[in-house]
């Protein structure tokens, strides 16, 4: 059993062992580390929330516990509801309840907000401060091994989750024909071209100078010797670059702008959609809005420089 779901329940709680397994069948079908741990971290505060056997839950706790959620975001509250009412659905199908009680209760409305891509020029800024196109031989490995990291979110789209776990097996490099191959959700993996000429040569200098024919692209270590650089570790590192640069820019808004730039350039919608990995093409066509209400802006600007003109 899982050592947070013992830590936080006890082995002996009644939904310790079937939360663990169905955590262990969604691992088996796939899920991402980061969705499981999600789901493992809603599921442990609902079981603390719940007295009595599986076989005896109803509506009422399931009520009881979203309701204490309240001031939690909606985001949050919807990612927890859902965690509860997938868990059920497992229990359900492996005839462990006689129904689903999250579907008697309220789902929970999301505002959807439009990506905030980066201004170009900040994403420029942040980039030549982390090193340049043609750094020194001074310049350290992994300060190399960073502005190819996050030159790479930005070029491809990638997710800094799928770029960390880059291997030097998923590129490939024969000339003018380059590609990356990307590890998405679900483990679904999805190619994507290296177009950028100035980005390829810093991948080549930067693979030269590490000395790297195998394994983690991104390591943790200097010398190569450790595994591949972490998320949360390179979104702090990030953060300092960032506050050297003057900006402020996460690596999910350096995906942000990329998609926003192929929307601008009027790219079909479906190839962005692959080139992202989105699942659905609604979710891709959310930068089209985004593009809108741009227009809409500068509508509106417009409209304001004009009717204070005329006063």
């Amino acid at each position: 059993m899982h050592e947070a779901i013992v830590d936080a329940l006890g082995q002996h709680h009644p939904y310790a062992r079937h939360i663990d397994t169905f955590l262990s069948d969604l691992r088996n079908e796939g899920k991402a580390t980061n969705t499981l741990t999600a789901y493992r971290k809603d599921l442990i505060a609902f079981a603390a929330h719940t007295d009595g056997e599986i076989g005896e839950l109803d509506v009422e706790p399931v009520r009881a516990f979203l309701s204490e959620q309240a001031e939690l975001a909606a985001s949050t509250r919807a990612r927890r509801r859902a965690s509860v009412s997938a868990f059920c659905r497992w229990a359900y199908r492996h005839d462990l309840i006689t129904a689903n009680p999250v579907d008697k209760t309220n789902p929970v409305s999301v505002p959807k907000g439009l990506p905030r891509p980066a201004a170009t020029r900040d994403v420029a800024r942040l980039l030549n401060a982390i090193c340049s196109r043609r750094p020194a031989r001074t310049v350290p490995l992994d300060v190399i091994r960073d502005r190819v990291l996050f030159e790479l979110v930005y070029v491809t789209g990638a997710r800094i989750s799928e770029a960390c776990g880059v291997h030097v097996e998923d590129l490939d490099l024969r000339v003018d024909d380059e590609h990356v191959s990307l590890h998405g959700k679900g483990g679904k993996i999805r190619t994507a071209l290296l177009d950028d000429r100035g980005f390829v040569a810093l991948l080549r200098l930067y693979l030269n100078r590490a000395g790297y024919t195998t394994g983690p692209l991104f390591r943790a270590s200097i010398n190569g010797a450790g595994g591949p650089l972490t998320p949360s570790a390179a979104r702090a590192r990030l953060h300092t670059y960032c506050a050297a640069a003057q900006v402020t820019i996460t690596p999910h808004q350096l995906r942000h702008t990329h998609a926003q730039e192929l929307t601008d350039a009027d790219v079909n919608p479906e190839v962005i959609r692959r080139r992202l990995g989105h699942s659905r093409l609604e979710t891709t066509l959310i930068y089209a809005q985004a593009k809108d209400s741009m227009v809409d802006n500068e509508i509106r600007a417009a409209r304001r420089r004009r009717d204070a003109a005329r006063r």
